[in-house]
């Protein structure tokens, strides 16, 4: 049985990762939000939403710095992101960092909670890559269950490798186990 799977593991993996990822149908929304780090996808995702009109807000997410980031003054996530953002014709004043020191997605869903509560938001978008989808949509509709606040999930693919073919990337591979495991974690620890 084994020895089937991986002689057809080029059919089944991608029925695997299609499983795996989530995400809905995009609509207007107010506000659009990139969560710590994939400052290689989600700058980029975000900016077209606003470009289109599909939201007036793009939240950053305030890392708490690493020691290398406080050590060599390397740019947080968030300022990265917001550089692209600018650069992509996102307007300064339409980009809001919002929590203090998040250090996991947890703590970046509660800061969107509070930003949201507090702004009177009733849809937001959340852009992640595709494998961290999962988890993502777990723990914010933990946190936003009981505030009548609409979480849409916009999943976008990693530029540096083919979605279809994601096992024959070593890139791929990590970020799928990685995911995997990360989602247990979550689901047992919140």
């Amino acid at each position: 049985m084994v020895a089937a799977a991986w002689w057809d593991r080029a059919a089944i993996l991608p029925e695997v990762a299609n499983a795996w990822v989530v995400a809905d149908p995009i609509e207007d929304a107010d506000a659009v939000v990139i969560l710590g780090g994939g400052v290689n996808t989600r700058p980029f995702a975000a900016a077209d939403l606003y470009k289109v009109g599909t939201v007036k807000l793009v939240l950053l997410t305030a890392a708490k710095p690493s020691r290398i980031e406080k050590l060599w003054i390397i740019p947080s996530n968030a300022e990265i992101a917001r550089s692209v953002l600018i650069t992509l014709g996102v307007e300064p004043q339409a980009i809001i960092e919002i929590g203090h020191d998040t250090s996991n997605t947890y703590e970046e869903a509660r800061a969107v909670r509070e930003w949201a509560q507090t702004s009177g938001a009733t849809k937001i978008i959340i852009v992640t890559e595709m494998f961290s989808s999962r988890r993502v949509r777990w723990i914010f509709n933990q946190q936003f269950a009981t505030t009548g606040v609409k979480v849409i999930i916009d999943a976008v693919p990693d530029p540096d490798y083919d979605f279809s073919r994601w096992w024959q990337n070593e890139r791929g591979v990590i970020q799928f186990q990685n995911e995997v495991l990360k989602y247990f974690y979550y689901r047992l620890k919140y």
